[in-house]
């Protein structure tokens, strides 16, 4: 099953979702009934629940009337396939809790099926971060969770039932899970969220978008409600330092010691004036091309790595489709770097390279072989097909 932003956004198109809303506003799209039949239904939601040994306490969790349900209240303690201690759901237990009124919350399942797949596949696919689905199943005048924001844009797509949400004027300003924003009390959040914006009924086949920090709740409104919602993490400026820290390793001024303070006026100038010039030197590493490349690898590339398998056509070839070309290493080669330039040293000489493609020919040489697949699934941001031509050429791999 395949899908795109267009098909999830139809009949909006992307031009008017990316100008009109994206990270902006909430959006609401009607859609027919079988929109999202492919993605999850009835039967589907069983299929899963039914994979026992999948199910601990953290990926399926009961929530009554906004407080959770303990764990131990509808889970036994069991050994996990890997022998790990966990608390494990069981049916009985589970249903009792949801003849109770409990709603029930499947963490983790945008690779569990095709359909689920699609819709990830299609958020990713479109640039818009890592996207992670749960499941919302919930039944009629039980709230699941108070009023609240994510720290991710929000993709709700209703397959069963009908949700009512409310949506508040309030938005965070773009937090992140970190403490200082999961550490927030209810009346905190009972305070921002605002006057009441509106209230959207989500009815099979309709999607709700709802960009990062927008505060919202939902309650049942017919008997039974199923939404999957996929939370989409945007790469974020934070990421920046990440790639700054890598890179300022190899400048000798941020390895040198700060200077020493003893109190005195001389030793707190010398301290403001490294800080300045420790400064000028990240602003000027934010603009080197190289770490430009990297960062832009870092944002095209930024999902999670889901499917791709045929067992059989890489063995021995299916369906008269050749098996995947692989590529045995049958030279040394070794990363170098001469100044803010990187390469990798080869019989034929030194092949100038990116960081990261450097990264990666060094993930080759320690293997005995490999192919384009198994370049790509460890270095997602690299261009396989031209990095194994260029150690090819250079004497480092064969066919």
């Amino acid at each position: 099953m395949k899908m795109t932003l267009q098909d999830l956004l139809s009949p909006v198109t992307p031009e008017r979702f990316l100008a009109d809303h994206y990270d902006r506003a909430p959006l609401h799209i009607q859609g027919s009934p079988d929109k999202f039949a492919g993605v999850l239904d009835w039967a589907g939601i069983n299929r899963l629940l039914d994979m026992t040994h999948a199910w601990t306490e953290t990926s399926l969790k009961l929530v009554l009337d906004s407080a959770p349900v303990p764990p131990a209240s509808y889970s036994v303690k069991a050994v996990s396939r890997d022998r790990a201690q966990v608390l494990q759901p069981v049916a009985a237990k589970v249903q009792d809790w949801v003849r109770r009124g409990a709603s029930v919350v499947m963490n983790d399942v945008d690779s569990l099926t095709p359909g689920l797949a699609a819709v990830s596949d299609a958020l990713e696919g479109a640039g818009f971060g890592k996207a992670q689905a749960n499941v919302y199943i919930s039944w009629q005048s039980h709230k699941a969770f108070h009023s609240h924001y994510d720290t991710h844009d929000v993709w709700a797509v209703q397959v069963e039932g009908e949700k009512t949400w409310n949506i508040w004027e309030g938005r965070a300003e773009w937090p992140i899970p970190h403490p200082a924003f999961r550490g927030q009390k209810q009346d905190h959040h009972d305070q921002a969220k605002g006057a009441l914006r509106g209230q959207v009924t989500l009815r099979r086949g309709d999607i709700l978008y709802l960009p990062r920090g927008w505060y919202h709740d939902a309650l049942a409104e017919a008997p039974n409600s199923v939404h999957v919602a996929y939370g989409v993490h945007a790469p974020l400026g934070m990421d920046v330092l990440n790639v700054l820290v890598e890179r300022a390793l190899y400048d000798a001024d941020f390895r040198k010691p700060l200077p020493r303070q003893d109190g005195s006026a001389a030793a707190a100038d010398a301290l403001a004036a490294r800080t300045a010039l420790l400064g000028d030197r990240l602003a000027a590493l934010a603009r080197d091309a190289k770490v430009q490349d990297v960062l832009a690898a870092f944002v095209r590339d930024y999902r999670f790595q889901r499917g791709g398998y045929d067992l059989l056509a890489a063995r021995d070839g299916a369906a008269g489709t050749p098996a995947a070309p692989s590529f045995r290493v049958v030279a040394e080669a070794r990363p170098v770097r001469r100044g803010t330039e990187f390469g990798l040293r080869t019989p034929t000489g030194i092949v100038a390279m990116t960081l990261p493609e450097v990264e990666a020919a060094a993930w080759i040489v320690a293997r005995p072989a490999v192919t384009e697949a198994e370049l790509r699934g460890a270095h997602p941001g690299c261009d396989a097909p031209a990095l194994i031509a260029r150690l090819r050429e250079a004497g480092v791999l064969a066919a």
